[in-house]
């Protein structure tokens, strides 16, 4: 690997820096993911994924030297135009993947409320990007990858709400910055559910993984997940018959708010980190679906619960975006290669308070 980044040096070795890293763009062609606008991210040393532009700028896959990190669903990349905003409609097109955006005027079960039917998880993740902008910079002498765009809910005598989203990261990094700005355009205030659905699968997630959390409370969601309360953290193999179970976790946090969670596979060596803030987002809700086919691993940092706007345990913290409102949600995910950097992450959230 090239070590110095100087642009000039970089060139001596290569005639097109695509060579070494880079942003490709291309649109998917076949079954229902016909249409959809991708683009690949490379940053040179491993850290490989997809951003896809008609899906909310959501991260498909990501993989990490060869080691792929994300889970996919059985209904594969689904373009926006199949999306079904009927009960749990969501589910036919819901592909995992990385990262899959949930909100922004409900999160979990679909409900009604005031006569207005709301879908499972909202309408955001199949909401095409507006504004969309891939570039390499050198910024500070360094190669920056940058994707970028806003998605708009809003409806006639509705709401008017903007997400802003920008996701970069650095040649030979191991870091993907995810920067979400929420605006409200309209003249009324909106409630705000927003709910950020990291998906893992396997390989990094098998029998062998842990979640490690600074948990000072866990809350199962029902009788099913007290069922597996014991062992919330541990991962079996495939099991037939197996039913999701949901937890949220109370974290601790450093004394400006940050906090973060790890996902480690030790047999490997590798692992996944995603730190965010809990003044931003003060729940983090776990999703443990062991099944066979459907075997993955949710981290969920979110600003509500996942029983939909009506759940009572929403009333008294259902956050309210004012007219004119901008909230910020920042979100930062570090590959973690090795045991050095493992137990690193490890000691920290271990000693958080």
């Amino acid at each position: 690997m090239i070590s110095d980044t100087n642009k000039r040096t970089m060139y001596k070795y290569v005639g097109d820096l695509s060579q070494l890293f880079g942003i490709k763009e291309y649109t998917l062609t076949a079954g229902k993911a016909k249409g959809v606008k991708a683009f690949d991210v490379n940053n040179g040393t491993g850290l490989v994924f997809t951003v896809l532009a008609d899906r909310c700028l959501d991260i498909a896959g990501l993989s990490y030297k060869g080691i792929n990190f994300s889970y996919l669903s059985n209904t594969g990349i689904v373009a926006p135009e199949y999306y079904d905003d009927k009960g749990i409609g969501f589910l036919r097109n819901f592909f995992g993947g990385f990262l899959t955006t949930c909100g922004l005027r409900n999160v979990g079960s679909p409900c009604e409320e005031n006569g207005e039917l709301f879908s499972l998880h909202g309408r955001i993740s199949n909401t095409p990007a507006e504004d969309v902008c891939a570039s390499t910079e050198w910024i500070n002498g360094y190669p920056v990858l940058n994707i970028s765009g806003k998605m708009r809910e809003a409806r006639l005598f509705g709401e008017n709400l903007i997400l802003e989203r920008s996701i970069t990261c650095k040649y030979a990094d191991d870091k993907v910055y995810i920067k979400n700005t929420v605006e409200n355009c309209g003249f009324k205030p909106e409630a705000l559910m927003l709910l950020f659905h990291f998906n893992l699968g396997y390989p990094l997630l098998d029998e062998d993984t842990i979640l490690v959390t600074p948990t000072q409370q866990l809350t199962p969601r029902d009788q099913e997940a007290v069922n597996g309360e014991a062992s919330s953290n541990l991962c079996q193999p495939p099991t037939a018959n197996y039913s999701e179970q949901v937890f949220y976790h109370n974290l601790k946090s450093e004394y400006n708010g940050e906090t973060s969670v790890a996902m480690i596979n030790k047999r490997l060596e590798i692992g996944v980190a995603i730190h965010f803030n809990k003044n931003q987002l003060f729940n983090f809700t776990q999703w443990k679906s062991m099944g066979e086919g459907e075997y993955v691993l949710g981290l969920e940092p979110c600003n509500c619960f996942v029983g939909g706007r009506v759940d009572p345990r929403n009333s008294e913290i259902l956050e309210y975006l004012e007219p004119g409102g901008i909230r910020n949600f920042d979100l930062t995910v570090e590959i973690l290669n090795g045991m050095e950097a493992i137990d690193k992450v490890i000691d920290k959230i271990n000693n958080m308070n």
